[in-house]
């Protein structure tokens, strides 16, 4: 398509959105019919819940959870804003979009929206620097994309690329669709040069790429005027301490009856103060709630269920462990880097926590010890694996610690590092709630056990991820693998370094993964990369039985380097419920990854009784 043909059909388009259209609300000629709803709903009222930064905007996608494949309650994958979708030999995709399905604006949801993100976006050099993203890439090789027709698109592959449907079904999910028809006017090759150059000045962006990138923001979902195909379309402008969005027109499921989805037309997000959220629940000023909420809160909300109007509920958790504490292999300060590296100071620093201490002082003895791996619901699981550098051991600490040389102490019991200073150091926190302070006070006692001292630093989210990703900040505590109980077929990422943002303890090694060695740095520690080559070896297996086996041999690895020190495990989530809200299930398993928080529950289906 030349320049001159591309800013003609861009022209085009522009003129037809401003000219009046007649457009036909309603779910698409090929809905998808949820046949399992528990409770057939009534349509209307509002839901308001509450979070404690206005970036939590987001979670209006995470729960709306429209996704083009998605999670069935077993963990299947299933079409969802998609028609349906074939996988050959596990590297030919072929997806097929639903007949008159529209987004939020009426314009039709087709074939282009994928073309426009894929040629226009992930290939453009200027948007896409560093080239589309890693999951798109087998091996250095980029998918062969094709139009079959109107609905339907096919990406292959020469290998399989098992990552493909899992990120595109994630909470925060890969989008490989934007709205073509939204998007052009920002895009330099369908809008004329001096147009383009007067909207980068009004916008005050530093270049094109900057102002298209301020919105291209579907993961963000912060902006009105992105049209969206989620059962809610935001409709406040940031920035704001009140996000409302109200339900989409042309949503693409139904009930049984037939009505369209969402039942709720209002949904609202209210940002306090995150230290504010339990009272306010308790106070009843929320209508589903669990961000902002802990265990410890549990006794404080059901004595005010009456008052608040509210049913608590409690999930447990499915993560590798509640909370774990990430020492910095790749920080800044050589000595502590060292440190860090050796296996023998984590398993030392591991060992010398006494976890059934921290079960029964925070979470009533219901909490297990855990070190930050698969648990026992997986069946990958092994207690080899499951108890690796677990138990509470004092004496075999302090000598792995005279092992590695930090023999000497000063006049107050702290073990010196090898140029003299104090073995104390700052454990960082996002700051978001006090747990992690408490839990890190009793961390502390116990490890002054073995000379070795910390000190609790709170910071913002964002603050942090900056400290961390500059190698500043030596040990950070945050919460542990998010998929506790994968299977064979999951993906085992978060057990090599492959993340910048997930992974505190080696965010540069991450970083060189995701940026495909355009940034971080190479892992150049033995086991580190053995983890990256096994995980290559789980891209190319054959079948799950393989897949298997490359799981245990990871989780072994893993397990045994004590990269993380996982505290406890099985933490149980309070969820706060309008007693007239139904169809939000009493048990269930609360998760960010792959569950979204509520969002594989299905929130368009919660409505009100009465």
């Amino acid at each position: 398509m030349t320049d001159t043909f591309a800013r003609l059909l861009a022209s085009t388009a522009l003129l037809a959105c401003s000219m009046p259209v007649t457009v036909v609300a309603g779910p698409p000629a090929e809905p998808l019919i949820l046949e399992d709803i528990p409770e057939i709903g009534t349509p209307g009222g509002q839901l308001l819940t509450l979070a404690g930064r206005s970036k939590d905007v987001r979670l209006l996608y995470v729960y709306g959870h429209a996704r083009l494949v998605n999670y069935d309650l077993d963990l299947n994958m299933i079409a969802d804003i998609l028609s349906s979708f074939e996988v050959e030999e596990g590297r030919m995709f072929t997806f097929r979009l639903r007949e008159g399905h529209k987004w939020s604006d009426g314009q039709p949801f087709t074939a282009e929206d994928f073309r426009f993100w894929w040629e226009d976006v992930a290939l453009d050099p200027e948007l896409s620097p560093v080239g589309p993203p890693v999951e798109m890439v087998v091996d250095g090789e980029l998918p062969s994309f094709e139009v079959i027709d109107e609905r339907t698109v096919r990406y292959s592959w020469t290998k399989p690329n098992p990552y493909f449907l899992s990120r595109l079904a994630a909470a925060s999910p890969l989008f490989i669709y934007l709205p073509a028809h939204h998007m052009r006017q920002f895009h330099k090759k369908y809008v004329d040069d001096a147009q383009m150059a007067k909207m980068v000045a009004d916008d005050q962006a530093r270049d094109w790429v900057q102002f298209f990138l301020r919105r291209e923001r579907m993961n963000d979902f912060d902006d009105p005027s992105l049209p969206t195909l989620q059962p809610w379309m935001l409709v406040t402008q940031p920035p704001a301490e009140r996000f409302v969005a109200e339900r989409n027109p042309n949503f693409h499921r139904v009930d049984a009856q037939g009505q369209q989805l969402p039942y709720i037309d209002t949904f609202v997000l209210e940002v306090v103060d995150s230290k504010l959220i339990p009272v306010k629940t308790g106070a009843g000023e929320t209508d589903l709630q669990s961000r902002g909420l802990f265990f410890k809160d549990y006794t404080f909300l059901k004595e005010n269920a009456d008052r608040s109007g509210l049913e608590v509920y409690l999930w447990p958790e499915a993560r590798g462990a509640h909370l774990a504490l990430y020492p910095n292999l790749n920080a800044k300060d050589e000595v502590w880097r060292t440190l860090f590296r050796d296996t023998r100071f984590r398993e030392a620093i591991s060992i010398a926590i006494d976890r059934d201490a921290l079960s029964q002082y925070l979470y009533f003895g219901l909490a297990t010890p855990a070190n930050n791996t698969v648990l026992e619901a997986s069946p990958l699981y092994t207690p080899e694996i499951g108890n690796a550098c677990l138990g509470y051991d004092v004496d075999r600490a302090n000598a792995l610690l005279d092992e590695v040389g930090l023999t000497e102490r000063n006049d107050q019991g702290l073990r010196l590092l090898p140029d003299g200073r104090p073995l104390e150091l700052i454990v960082e926190t996002a700051g978001e709630d006090s747990e992690q302070s408490d839990i890190l006070e009793l961390v502390r006692d116990q490890w002054a056990a073995i000379g070795f001292r910390i000190h609790t630093k709170p910071s913002e989210r964002e603050v942090l991820r900056n400290r961390i990703f500059a190698g500043e900040a030596l040990m950070t505590i945050w919460y542990g693998l998010e998929n506790g109980v994968p299977t064979a077929d999951t993906s085992p990422k978060e057990f090599a370094p492959t993340s910048q943002y997930d992974q505190p303890q080696w965010a540069a090694w991450g970083q060189h993964f995701e940026t495909k060695g355009e940034a971080g740095q190479e892992p150049d520690e033995p086991a580190a990369q053995q983890l990256l080559d096994l995980l290559r070896a789980w891209e190319q297996a054959g079948d799950e039985e393989q897949r298997a086996d490359v799981w245990g041999d990871m989780l072994g690895l893993y397990a045994a380097q004590c990269y993380t020190v996982g505290l406890v495990a099985n933490v149980m989530q309070p969820i706060a419920v309008k007693k007239n809200l139904v169809n939000v299930p009493a048990e269930a398993i609360y998760n960010w990854e792959p569950h979204a928080q509520f969002g594989i529950y299905r929130p368009d289906t919660f409505w009100y009784r009465d």
